[in-house]
């Protein structure tokens, strides 16, 4: 799978996953997509929403779960963001595909997920993340992936390894050439080989039946 932005909101953008809403999904010849019930969303979730995400993770143009997850400033109380969170990630272990989720001022929790609900078949990432390298630690360490985009802390860029890396656009007006080069610099390499080390991560991330 030939992709380099993993997370993008963008409809028109190629090489990218596009996020959509389960109730905005209407895929174009393609294109890659991932679909869940954003956290921001969680209060107006239904069990019509979570029946809608489960059919459309069978499609095939859905080559993720998300975004979903945490956020402790929006959405609805934490424990009803925790079970959607949970109902995610079960339907991305039945069809095999990775998590791609948003988390704000919870990663102790979304590590604590994740670990408590291992062993999985697929991967999580975290995107979007702007964490320093402590908290990055603490998800590296229960195993999730990092997606960076255009705003980043340098700690946790530096920090995190080369094989759970991953580069996204996400809603931000640049493209996924400009983050790819201000990570390199970040990091200290050359933006070429960061793009080549993001791209086969991304295959890897997508293909993670673990």
């Amino acid at each position: 799978m030939n992709v380099l932005d993993i997370h993008t909101h963008n409809t028109a953008a190629s090489d990218a996953v596009i996020c959509c809403p389960v109730t905005e999904f209407n895929p174009q010849p393609g294109r890659l997509y991932s679909v869940g019930i954003h956290p921001w969303h969680t209060a107006e979730a239904t069990s019509d929403h979570l029946r809608l995400l489960a059919e459309l993770a069978e499609h095939p143009q859905v080559v993720a779960i998300g975004e979903t997850g945490l956020d402790t400033l929006r959405g609805a109380p934490l424990d009803r963001q925790l079970a959607l969170l949970k109902r995610h990630i079960a339907i991305a272990e039945r069809v095999g595909k990775p998590v791609i989720v948003h988390c704000v001022r919870a990663s102790q929790q979304m590590a604590a997920l994740w670990r408590r609900t291992a062993p999985h078949r697929v991967a999580m990432a975290i995107h979007g993340f702007r964490g320093n390298a402590h908290v990055a630690r603490t998800l590296l360490e229960a195993g999730c992936w990092l997606s960076f985009g255009w705003h980043h802390n340098a700690g946790a860029v530096t920090d995190t390894p080369a094989a759970r890396l991953l580069a996204e656009t996400d809603d931000a007006p640049h493209s996924i050439a400009d983050v790819v080069a201000a990570l390199a610099h970040t990091r200290g390499t050359d933006p070429g080989n960061l793009e080549r080390t993001a791209r086969l991560n991304a295959a890897t991330f997508l293909a993670s039946n673990l």
